[in-house]
């Protein structure tokens, strides 16, 4: 699963997110009551979480939650399974359009990222802030991981608790690639030296567009211009780096640069058979789960580039208008615990990346994380970069379809 959710038609929504920080928001400005009420308010609720269901992984550790919420809290967790995040957006919306009051609605916390808590943030949809009262939000590594704050250049503002991690990760069979690249520049020496045994998805494809995203990030003049929307008179000058790397890196690819896989897993694949060199994911625990799995050998080797690579996180948000507001934190709060983060990053489990900062951990909590990476594990995390903002992506898919893939 990208862990970019499943977001809106691009070309309606950029437009929400290029203006989704400047806008006001439609959260109560009232005093958050104190944790003990929030708990004392939720038990006996009932929350509606509506959350991806794509992966069984995902579903089975969801259901491991409710049951933990409901013996600890006496909260009941049903899990509205959705495929696309955008339509619980779409509902909430119409549900406010149609004047459903602060607490007649039907969804009470929703899996989100990314386009989709732009528009809902742009458009009053969001109670809050209430993310950074929960009590385990101390534990959150805002340092080291800026976008628990930042979603893709939108702020937080409190509106939506982070939950998992996501950064772009390579990976290769270890005995073939002694030396993996750190940078795009290594990546273009290494397409040189060995031609044909290199690609990356063609996009729109998540994972391609993150590549470009990153070498964007590592040929342009001035990163801070990615943090805001394209202006279409600069766009040409600000993304010519990206363009002239990516016309020398393409004739050494695999089939010269003139097709691309269609997806991460097709690379996967090819890279298992040893068609290709490497493979890319935006879930780094994903190359220990193919070796888990016996799909790659233990030989498998993860890395980050040197100066980092682009990252994101997931988060969950409550509408305006849920009616189980209290049981709502609660779930949000115990995924945020120790217990409820260290297995989800168990690859047994599911193997997404925690949020928390675990130096921060008591030691008893610290010690449910592995203390040494498994086989297909990244060794050393990268510094995690902030993705460009959210309105970039449609040109940057469009130039690039009119230039290789016509």
């Amino acid at each position: 699963m990208p862990l970019n959710l499943p977001s809106l038609s691009r070309r309606r929504l950029l437009l929400s997110a290029a203006t989704a920080s400047a806008l006001p928001t439609a959260w109560a400005q009232t005093k958050a009551p104190a944790w003990g009420e929030i708990e004392k308010s939720a038990r006996g609720q009932t929350v509606y979480w509506n959350a991806w269901a794509g992966s069984e992984q995902t579903n089975t550790y969801l259901q491991w939650v409710a049951a933990e919420v409901q013996k600890a809290h006496g909260v009941k967790l049903e899990h509205v399974k959705i495929t696309d995040t955008a339509d619980v957006v779409k509902r909430v919306r119409a549900e406010k359009t149609a004047g459903r009051k602060d607490s007649e609605g039907t969804v009470d916390l929703v899996w989100i990222n990314g386009e989709n808590f732009a528009a809902m943030k742009r458009d009053g949809l969001l109670y809050g802030p209430w993310a950074e009262a929960l009590p385990n939000f101390r534990y959150v590594d805002v340092v080291g991981k800026p976008t628990t704050r930042n979603d893709f250049s939108v702020p937080t503002d409190g509106l939506e608790s982070p939950w998992g991690m996501a950064q772009l990760t390579l990976f290769a069979d270890g005995k073939r690639l002694p030396k993996p690249p750190q940078s795009m520049a290594e990546l273009l020496a290494l397409a040189r030296q060995q031609p044909g045994r290199i690609s990356y998805p063609r996009l729109p494809d998540f994972t391609g567009t993150t590549f470009v995203k990153q070498a964007l990030i590592e040929h342009v003049s001035d990163t801070a211009v990615l943090s805001k929307p394209p202006v279409e008179a600069a766009f040409a000058q600000q993304t010519a780096g990206l363009w002239q790397f990516l016309d020398a890196l393409h004739p050494h690819l695999w089939r010269g640069g003139k097709q691309f896989p269609q997806n991460p897993a097709a690379i996967r694949q090819m890279m298992a058979d040893g068609e290709l060199l490497l493979a890319l994911t935006f879930n780094p625990n994903e190359p220990a789960n193919e070796v888990a799995a016996k799909r790659l050998p233990a030989s498998t080797v993860a890395w980050q580039f040197a100066k980092g690579t682009i990252g994101n996180t997931h988060f969950v948000a409550i509408p305006y208008n849920a009616r189980a507001k209290a049981g709502a934190q609660v779930v949000a709060n115990f995924l945020l615990s120790a217990s409820a983060q260290a297995r989800k990053a168990d690859i047994a489990h599911w193997g997404d990346p925690t949020v928390l900062d675990l130096a921060r951990l008591p030691a008893a909590e610290r010690a449910l994380f592995p203390a040494k990476p498994l086989p297909g594990q990244v060794a050393k995390n990268a510094p995690t970069l902030p993705e460009p903002h959210a309105a970039w992506v449609e040109p940057i898919e469009k130039e690039w379809i009119k230039r290789y893939a016509s």
